[in-house]
């Protein structure tokens, strides 16, 4: 009882101003999933794949460092023919030659249900073969494009690339900033949390 009349003081313009600002984070948060799936929809070929694919997952920022032993995680979104379906954790883990940090984004498409499912049951990972297709000139360190063309420009907005489905899923990556020798996707793990 002696908490809440300490609350009884508190100004109802404070009230308001604190949940106020609890909706704009939540919004902002809300944000940089819209945004980024965006810059991906308007970035080279990828935006077609959004036609196309069963499903996707989007990841706003991955960060990624390393010296001889790499490390990389980010969060994401699940949806499924657009509808947000779930939420998803990436880490990877890898070893060899490797200096330096990056920030990126990546984007999964899902050729069809069967795949979107494997993702799903929340032990999915990328085999050693997986590549993935970086949309900027700056992005095409931080990624393989083994069996896959790209080229890329120096901006986003203008950038050409190409891409296809392995093992029906296609994966692209947008640089962010840093500077890092080696970074591929092969070896990412994925957890998913539907809602």
């Amino acid at each position: 009882m002696e908490k809440l009349r300490r609350f009884r003081n508190i100004p109802l313009w404070s009230c308001a101003s604190i949940v106020g600002l609890a909706l704009l984070v939540g919004v902002a948060h809300a944000d940089r999933y819209s945004d980024t799936t965006d810059l991906f929809r308007h970035a080279g070929q990828s935006g077609h794949f959004f036609s196309d694919c069963y499903g996707y997952a989007v990841f706003p920022t991955i960060g990624k460092g390393g010296f001889g032993i790499g490390a990389a995680h980010g969060d994401g979104r699940v949806y499924e023919h657009g509808r947000y379906v779930g939420n998803t954790s990436m880490t990877q883990v890898s070893f060899g030659f490797q200096l330096g940090g990056q920030a990126y984004s990546e984007i999964l498409f899902f050729q069809d249900r069967g795949a979107l499912k494997r993702f799903e049951s929340g032990n999915f990972a990328l085999s050693a073969d997986a590549s993935a297709v970086a949309i900027t000139a700056s992005a095409s360190a931080s990624a393989g494009t083994t069996g896959s063309g790209a080229t890329a420009s120096g901006g986003e907005d203008n950038a050409r690339t190409a891409g296809y489905y392995q093992n029906g899923v296609a994966i692209f990556t947008i640089a962010k900033g840093g500077l890092m020798y080696q970074a591929a996707v092969a070896g990412q793990k994925f957890s998913f949390r539907g809602l």
